[in-house]
């Protein structure tokens, strides 16, 4: 890319855009995102992109329509400017958990909304930890798909959480943990689970050994924090010493932290993809930030160097 590095930020996780901005050493592109008095979106560029490298930062957070229209709309208004490629960089990528369909007569939208993406007019995605790896699948265009892991592994290794379980809460998980267990050291288990309806679980078993050791449950996110509670009782009933989380995505819903604080877990390490909510204990969370993996993904896209190279 010959073009000029311009970057602009919804107005999903301010603090995240900043914090990126901050590594980058380079000021926020202006732009005007808001509302008309008729509640519909109102987008304005106050920048000259006309041949420009664009960045979108915006993660499709709660309000998650809200976020996702944004977005849209900031696309198309860099489009319809001359930019000469734009990227949107989605920390965390909503509708994930809807890949597939599980019954009949229900839409795929995390499909949907890869395809409103690229109609917008998007030449390429930054995400990190996609709940589903072949969402990749999803889009026609190139995707540089970050993982957290590596960036948690280190800051539990930091606070001398080591050679500790890798738990899996669910099959599909297991990849992400095992990779977990070899950057962290130590070893691999596993919980078996069965969804008895949305956003609920039930444990069924447990493959691995955990008594008397430190255990922690490596998950992409945390939503209603029932999983995440119900295998931490599962694995301080098979005689764990101690119990941590690591996830991702901290979509904190309902009385989350509420359920957090009153449980067995003693730390529960989360990035800032997105904003935590405004009120909540926060006595046993721990905020690992991705925006200097964010912003190194940034310069290494805009000058067209290997983004794996980050998680060698």
């Amino acid at each position: 890319m010959d073009g000029r590095l311009q970057i602009f930020a919804g107005n999903s996780h301010p603090e995240l855009a900043e914090a990126i901005m901050a590594e980058l050493e380079a000021p926020l592109g202006r732009a005007l995102v808001g509302h008309w008095k008729n509640g519909e979106t109102r987008v304005k560029l106050e920048e000259n992109v006309r041949g420009s490298d664009v960045f979108i930062i915006q993660s499709l957070c709660e309000p998650v329509n809200d976020h996702l229209v944004e977005l849209l709309l900031m696309i198309d208004a860099v489009k319809r400017a001359s930019a000469a490629r734009i990227t949107a960089v989605i920390p965390y990528y909503a509708y994930a958990k809807q890949e597939k369909k599980t019954s009949g007569r229900e839409p795929i939208s995390a499909k949907l909304v890869a395809n409103l993406i690229v109609t917008a007019g998007a030449d390429r995605i930054l995400t990190v930890d996609l709940h589903a790896p072949a969402i990749e699948g999803f889009f026609d265009i190139p995707v540089d798909h970050l993982r957290a892991t590596p960036l948690l592994a280190r800051h539990l290794r930091r606070a001398g959480i080591e050679s500790a379980v890798a738990v899996s809460p669910d099959a599909g998980g297991v990849a992400r943990a095992e990779e977990f267990r070899v950057r962290a050291g130590g070893s691999l288990a596993i919980i078996s689970k069965r969804h008895p309806g949305p956003d609920a679980s039930e444990a069924l078993e447990m493959v691995g050994d955990v008594a008397g050791k430190t255990a922690v449950i490596v998950d992409d996110m945390i939503s209603t924090g029932g999983t995440l509670v119900l295998a931490a009782d599962l694995l301080c009933e098979r005689g764990a010493e101690a119990v941590h989380a690591a996830a991702t995505h901290a979509n904190f819903a309902d009385d989350a932290l509420d359920l957090i604080e009153r449980s067995p877990l003693e730390r529960v390490f989360v990035t800032d993809t997105v904003p935590l909510p405004a009120t909540g204990p926060r006595d046993k969370l721990t905020i690992i930030s991705v925006s200097s993996l964010l912003a190194e993904a940034i310069m290494r896209i805009h000058k067209d160097l290997s983004v794996s190279a980050l998680f060698t």
